[in-house]
């Protein structure tokens, strides 16, 4: 079974960083309000996914991720990059 780390953003352009083995599921509690630290920060847009054949790597990505190089290489990269497509458009 696959394992996917993500991040989404909020409406207040916050992002939020997670694993599941279903996304599509979590994405749907989230946007529904069901997860108690995004409760009231919807609507949300997924903005990245990877996928991992184990659980302990998507938890070490998901750690990695939510550390201080790993936000500053998601600001880098995909923040970035999402910023300039909003310009473009």
């Amino acid at each position: 079974m696959l394992y996917t780390v993500y991040i989404l953003k909020d409406r207040f352009n916050r992002i939020y960083i997670g694993q599941t083995q279903h996304i599509d599921k979590r994405v749907k509690e989230h946007t529904l309000g069901k997860t108690k630290s995004l409760h009231g920060r919807g609507p949300f847009s997924l903005i990245y996914t990877e996928n991992f054949s184990s659980h302990v790597e998507a938890v070490n990505r998901e750690r990695d991720l939510k550390s201080g190089q790993g936000r500053a290489w998601l600001k880098s990269t995909i923040l970035k990059r999402m910023d300039s497509a909003t310009l473009k458009h």
